[in-house]
């Protein structure tokens, strides 16, 4: 008698196959340009932030400007397109097919910071860039801390990091 090793996820994966298959031979029955159609697929997103805008980069490569729809309404910003796939006239023996085909849907929520009025989107290298411009009552604002001395004197003055002499004579005091 052989000892053979017990691996927990072959039969998972021999589940996944079986159901693959089952899934195919539905969808070859309905034409072989609906198999390709029905695979959908999710590019990945990049977002960042900075002071004054929202950036979101989307990988995807192989799509032209007619593919690709951005919306922006009720604070969800809604990326769609599809990438089709291309039929040559000549047979091709494909080995395998590992890129996507199909249409995609991507919805992200933009905050109330964002000015709608002012967003951008541009395509280049494969990459959808899309910019949200901050509105400007939220970007950082700057605000300079004014000291007052004791009642009789209003001038600002400057804060620093060092404790000052009479700040360590009123703890002392107040101990």
């Amino acid at each position: 008698m052989a000892i053979t090793r017990w691996d927990p996820f072959r039969d998972v994966m021999t589940l996944q196959n079986r159901l693959n298959t089952i899934f195919q031979d539905f969808n070859r029955g309905q034409g072989e340009n609906d198999y390709v159609s029905t695979a959908a697929f999710v590019p990945p997103v990049d977002i960042y932030e900075d002071e004054h805008k929202i950036v979101l980069k989307l990988e995807v490569p192989g799509l032209r400007q007619e593919d690709i729809d951005i919306q922006l309404e009720n604070n969800t910003l809604t990326v769609r397109g599809e990438r089709k796939f291309e039929k040559e006239e000549k047979e091709e023996n494909f080995h395998r097919i590992e890129r996507r085909y199909g249409s995609f849907f991507r919805s992200f929520t933009v905050p109330n910071t964002v000015n709608t009025e002012n967003v951008k989107a541009g395509y280049d290298a494969g990459v959808l860039r899309v910019e949200l411009e901050k509105r400007a009552e939220a970007k950082p604002k700057q605000i300079k801390v004014q000291v007052s001395s004791g009642a009789g004197s209003n001038a600002p003055k400057q804060v620093e990091g060092a404790t000052s002499a009479r700040t360590t004579e009123s703890k002392t005091t107040a101990a």
